[in-house]
């Protein structure tokens, strides 16, 4: 059809779509001109184009926008800087931010280009916040990872990543770098077989891999911080990410000591947003090479990383509640391979997640001989039920004779602590003959029997009609739980005399004097005592061990010797007595003092139920209708299996709010999405995918919830 004819044709719509299409062509056909101005001020001469990674955590928006740079900002405005851009929604929102109007927000300037793919006026940028560049390549990388292994934006991660500016810290300059200390002589480190050559490989310059079982007793910080001057000293950096700031002050006091003050960066929370702010540029310069702190230490820009090291993975403060609420071991696992540097997993206790890195072979196992770990351990004592049914006084007080006498002959010599469930712990059904946990018969979950109706699983929603105990044939269940302030009273009232102190989340102790005391806390709020506990007692265990999740028993077990590691050795008189079922795999970890063990065992288990680590799963979580359409529109990998979905308990009004959970007042529903291995990749972008095109489409309404990897599943 001619032009001609378009015309003739006015009227009826066609003439004008193919003159867009025509238009589109030729503008196509057009090279890209530069831009020069922008409303007649002049642009920079050379690469005129700012890419911009706008602060806007949504899916749908998880890209970079081109803006232009006005001549005045070409100095400041260099890859890694802060910036503010108008961006907004309408019909003016084009490819480099939009023509006009528009809100001003915050982004970072990613790379400098001398033209864009747009072809249309760039928006210029409206303001260079500061000329410090934040934000490096090496950074922006590992972002991204993080992004698309756990669904989310980049946006969000670099939140994370990135503290918030403070104008005082950034205009006071950094210290000098220091040269690199000597090697460190190994120190304990020699009652492992393998810790003198791991110290010797990373002052070498070499890039070991390890999962370090830690005896009990207050070396392991010490360890640690020999382990960051090896790396020193090789002229490499370091970084260590722990879980609370209390074992972080731990940390920092032995670095102080071995290195010196000055020589490496605390960051934490309790530093306060200018110290810690200051701390993390004299990072991000180069003027300090060793890193300690909380989970947000895990994106410090240390240059040159040598060495990452990760305390005590299994405790749940390394799991980030903001989106994509990313691991800190994954992060950290993330950074050894991307920049080929050693990795250390240290604990006292070992997750399935570390046992899994010895098995695969990605990294070897530094752990003491038995010998060894006899010597160091305090002595474990159990008291089964059946114990207490022999016991006249362990029925009306709960606590057995042997847990007396322990506590009695403690008091003599020193502290004694008394571990006790926190209140919240939920119970897990299981056998009451053999403990067998009750699982349901289809994808093996937890099952549950809420408000006393029948029993349905926790994953995937069937009912179960004819439950019975597969190991020794049993059909009745078992739950319990027991009070922790009635214990602590009964202790008071019995041993009037003798100080009691409590440890908890009302006021959380460091540390106590090594004179008689009864300290009560709560589990990972055990202080430490100076000289060591002479006793501690491990109430209540079914009241852990009873938790419908699937890492009731790991997380048990490191609890328990997260306890009894702060006790004296067996030659020093230390005793543990712990009130559970001596029969169950976890109290007899606790015995043989093998974390190692148990989680092989574990691990081998979850392998054969298709359970993580050995398979990935995400966790779906909306209203009913809401997450039917999504998990309907997400195209998972072909090898999906979704599991549910199942009600959530609602939250009550006036109580906070669980990770993940439903709004007060609001019936949601779960779904776990399980992969097995080599699909994790698949099943991010798949979720990913799916929630961006909802969003896009404007279906916000009802919000829809995705975790991968999520740590509790039960």
């Amino acid at each position: 059809m001619s032009s001609e004819d378009d015309e003739a044709e006015g009227g009826s719509g066609v003439p004008e779509q193919l003159a867009l299409i025509r238009e589109t062509v030729r503008r196509a056909d057009v090279p890209r001109a530069k831009p020069r101005t922008w409303r007649g001020a002049a642009l920079a001469k050379e690469l005129p184009v700012a890419r911009v990674l706008v602060d806007k955590g949504v899916l749908h928006l998880d890209r970079y926008f081109d803006y232009a740079v006005p001549e005045e900002m070409d100095a400041d405005a260099q890859p890694g800087v802060r910036v503010r851009v108008r961006f907004g929604a309408g019909k003016h929102h084009v490819r480099g931010g939009r023509r006009e109007g528009g809100g001003l927000i915050g982004g970072f300037i990613v790379e400098r280009l001398a033209e864009s793919d747009y072809s249309g006026p760039l928006a210029a940028l409206a303001q260079v916040v500061s000329p410090e560049p934040v934000l490096g390549p090496e950074l922006l990388s590992l972002s991204r990872a993080v992004a698309d292994r756990y669904a989310g934006s980049l946006a969000d991660v670099i939140q994370l990543a990135v503290p918030p500016r403070n104008a005082k810290a950034e205009a006071k300059p950094s210290p000098e770098p220091s040269p690199p200390p000597p090697p460190p002589e190994p120190g304990t480190w020699t009652r492992y077989p393998r810790g003198p050559g791991f110290l010797a490989a990373l002052a070498a310059g070499e890039s070991p891999r390890a999962v370090w079982n830690a005896l009990p007793g207050p070396y392991w910080a010490d360890e640690l911080a020999r382990a960051v001057a090896a790396t020193l000293a090789s002229d490499r950096g370091a970084l260590v990410v722990v879980p609370d700031g209390r074992t972080a002050a731990r940390v920092d006091a032995a670095l102080t000591e071995r290195l010196g003050a000055g020589r490496h960066a605390l960051l934490t929370a309790e530093a306060g947003p200018q110290k810690r702010y200051r701390q993390w540029l004299a990072v991000r310069r180069g003027a300090v090479r060793a890193v300690v702190g909380t989970r947000a230490a895990m994106f410090a820009p240390v240059r040159q990383l040598g060495l990452v090291v990760i305390w005590d993975d299994g405790d749940g403060s390394h799991s980030e509640q903001q989106a994509p609420q990313p691991h800190a071991r994954d992060v950290t696992l993330l950074r050894a391979a991307r920049e080929h540097c050693a990795f250390l997993l240290g604990a006292h206790s070992c997750t399935v997640e570390a046992a899994q890195l010895v098995e695969s072979g990605w990294a070897l196992s530094i752990a003491a001989d038995r010998d060894t770990v006899r010597t160091a351990a305090p002595l474990v004592r159990t008291v089964g039920d059946g114990d207490l049914a022999r016991d006249e006084a362990a029925r009306a007080a709960r606590l057995p004779s042997l847990a007396w006498q322990a506590v009695r002959e403690g008091l003599r010599s020193g502290p004694v602590l008394v571990q006790v469930p926190r209140r919240g712990y939920a119970p897990r059904l299981a056998c009451e003959r053999c403990r067998e946990p009750a699982r349901c018969r289809h994808c093996s979950g937890p099952l549950e029997a809420p408000d006393a109706r029948q029993l349905h699983c926790g994953w995937c929603g069937r009912g179960e009609h004819a439950w019975h105990c597969p190991a020794c044939g049993g059909f009745r269940l078992r739950a319990q739980i027991v009070g922790a302030r009635r214990t602590a009273e009964e202790l008071g009232r019995a041993f009037p005399a003798v100080a009691v102190r409590t440890s908890g989340r009302e006021q959380v102790l460091d540390t106590v004097p090594g004179s008689p005391a009864l300290v009560v806390s709560t589990p990972g709020a055990e202080p430490v005592a100076e000289g060591g506990y002479a006793a501690a007692l491990l109430l209540d265990g079914w009241a852990m061990l009873g938790r419908a999740d699937l890492r009731s028993g790991e997380e048990a077990l490191r609890r328990w010797i997260g306890a009894a590691a702060l006790v004296r050795d067996q030659a020093a008189g230390g005793t543990v007595v712990i009130v559970a079922e001596p029969t169950l795999r976890p109290v007899q970890a606790l015995v043989r003092w093998d974390p190692a063990g148990h989680a092989v065992r574990e691990l081998a288990e979850r392998a054969e139920l298709g359970f993580p680590p050995v398979s990935r799963m995400a966790a779906v979580t909306a209203t009913p209708g809401a997450l039917a359409e999504f998990l309907a529109a997400a195209e998972l990998p072909s090898d999906a299996q979704i599991l549910g979905p199942v009600p959530l308990p609602p939250t009550e009004p006036g109580r906070p709010r669980r990770p993940g959970g439903p709004p007060p007042g609001e019936n949601w529903e779960r779904a776990l999405v399980r992969v097995p291995p080599g699909s994790g990749s698949a099943l991010a972008a798949a979720l990913k995918t799916a929630q961006a095109t909802r969003m896009a489409r404007g279906g916000g309404a009802e919000p829809v919830r995705i975790r991968v990897d999520p740590p509790d599943i039960g």
